[in-house]
């Protein structure tokens, strides 16, 4: 079955002082989440288990991400978590303290609509 993307959305979360990969990542994937909404649901018949969720973290260290942890904090959809290497380590000299910092790309999928709607 075709699938349409019908959402992206990016964020960006930080652990500032426990060099925390999974805090970080848990932040970013709530920062992109808050910014959507998908009123698709409420307009039509469609169940959100019919949705799927793809999500792609970026951290320095991606495998110390538990990826299976992080699908539990997706709302609707059936979830998918990957971990890549990416974000940034910003060191402190002055401490030794290093702030991590993660991005997320959460991307929802339909199955395709095409020819199920009609614009009035």
């Amino acid at each position: 079955m075709t699938e349409q993307r019908i959402i992206i959305e990016m964020g960006m979360g930080n652990d500032l002082h426990g060099m925390d990969y999974q805090k970080a990542a848990r932040r970013a994937i709530e920062d992109a989440i808050r910014h959507s909404t998908l009123p698709i649901f409420e307009s039509t018949d469609l169940s959100h288990d019919q949705m799927r969720v793809q999500v792609t973290v970026a951290v320095q260290e991606p495998d110390r991400i538990d990826t299976a942890a992080l699908t539990t904090g997706l709302p609707r959809g059936r979830a998918s978590v990957m971990a890549v290497k990416g974000g940034m380590n910003i060191p402190n000299p002055e401490t030794g303290d290093t702030a991590v910092v993660a991005t997320a790309a959460v991307e929802a999928f339909l199955p395709s609509q095409a020819g199920k709607w009609k614009r009035t």
